[in-house]
């Protein structure tokens, strides 16, 4: 890449995360000495006013619109890497998406929607290989924890057994923390759109709808749907949320490593809810809420009661206090073909959708901006796990209050 004035550009850094994460890059990194940032978003009054809060009145400033493609190229322009915040992603991410492909700006966000995903790698990725820009969707808790806790547990496995474990479970085994009012948002909008459309419903059905033509599996891929119990954790289980992305990626990883987990690999993620008949009740608990949710938000008028007296709004979130006391603790367990086991855990520091998802945002761009050269990985469209793994499991560790441990 031809020199650019700045390592990276955060776009949207006037969004509830976009502050989080702006505040992280000062503390961690400074500005304009070690790394060359700036700010961006659509309204100069707003970026000035986040200067004044973070006290860094030199920090340097764009303006651009999520919508306007010739100012977003000059952005683009102007840096190695950009990391955007502007969600619902399916309703304003696709421009900046295109302008990134069109000056071979590498680019990292935090979007956990699949199908606009789906749509960004069917319309880009050849132009992203032309142009070799870089595109890494999913740098934050979803699906950051997920896709690398399954390359570190597989890496031990192989350094343990000679071989990767061919099936491996991750198990949310405890965590504080909101769901964002843009997380929220997003959920809401693809369960609007598959309540109209069949074959994204179909798409959202398919575990491997992320991965390259042709790659899939010939067993059935598990998955927690309702209370169901976990001999292997002895306990009872509910569906997880973040599932339905994690999996899908975790997937595409091994895929775009050329499938070192295997081409049957399987992958499933739930919650624990405990042992025994507490255990049980809790997990059928979080089963109706969650089916009460995804119907409530396919229906117009229950979808309107949803947005406007229950859900938090995008923009919304925790206090600063609560995103400190937050942290989360996600369990794997994975078993090679011959029955021999490996369990390992990721853990945060802070709430996974605020806090720490700022962190590993931060450190996913910085390690794309530095770390990851265009001769080891070329323009495309990539996984966490496939373009960074172990430098970005290294700068997590080291910075942003994460720890990859076996359990023995």
């Amino acid at each position: 890449m031809e020199h650019r004035e700045y390592d990276l550009v955060v776009f949207g850094a006037t969004s509830f995360v976009g502050k989080i994460l702006c505040r992280y890059l000062v503390d961690q990194y400074g500005t304009g000495a070690d790394l060359k940032w700036a700010i961006a978003g659509r309204s100069e009054a707003k970026l000035g006013a986040l200067k004044r809060e973070l006290g860094e009145a030199a920090l340097p400033m764009i303006v651009a619109d999520a919508d306007d493609i010739a100012g977003l190229n000059a952005m683009c322009l102007q840096t190695r890497v950009v990391i955007s915040t502007v969600g619902p992603y399916a309703l304003f991410g696709e421009t900046l998406v295109q302008a990134c492909v069109q000056t071979g700006t590498d680019y990292c966000d935090l979007t956990g929607e699949v199908q606009w995903i789906r749509q960004m790698i069917v319309r880009y990725e050849d132009q992203a290989r032309s142009s070799g820009a870089r595109i890494v969707h999913c740098c934050g808790f979803d699906s950051i924890p997920s896709d690398l806790g399954v390359w570190f547990l597989q890496n031990e496995a192989t350094k343990d057994f000679g071989e990767p474990c061919n099936q491996v479970s991750m198990r949310v085994k405890a965590a504080r923390g909101g769901l964002s009012g843009g997380t929220v948002a997003s959920l809401i909008n693809v369960t609007k759109e598959a309540a109209s459309n069949p074959q994204l419903r179909k798409e959202l059905a398919n575990p491997f709808s992320l991965a390259p033509a042709g790659h899939k599996s010939s067993k059935r891929q598990p998955n927690v749907k309702g209370a169901q119990y976990d001999p292997d954790f002895g306990v009872w289980l509910a569906p997880f949320m973040m599932a339905p992305i994690n999996v899908r990626i975790v997937h595409r990883s091994n895929a775009l490593q050329g499938t070192p987990y295997g081409q049957e690999f399987l992958y499933d993620e739930a919650m624990m809810t405990g042992k025994g008949l507490k255990g049980r009740l809790a997990a059928l608990g979080i089963t109706a809420g969650l089916g009460g949710f995804i119907a409530g938000a396919a229906i117009k008028p229950t979808r309107w009661i949803l947005e406007r007296f229950v859900v938090p709004k995008p923009g919304e979130g925790p206090s600063p206090e609560s995103q400190k006391s937050g942290f989360y603790d996600l369990r794997f367990i994975g078993q090679t073909a011959d029955g021999r086991t490996l369990r390992t855990k990721v853990t945060g520091d802070r709430d996974p959708g605020y806090g720490s998802t700022a962190k590993m945002l931060g450190e996913a761009g910085v390690c794309l901006a530095r770390d990851v050269r265009n001769t080891d990985r070329a323009g495309g469209f990539w996984t966490p796990a496939s373009i960074f793994g172990e430098t970005l499991v290294e700068r997590l560790k080291t910075n942003a209050g994460l720890t990859f441990d076996r359990i023995d």
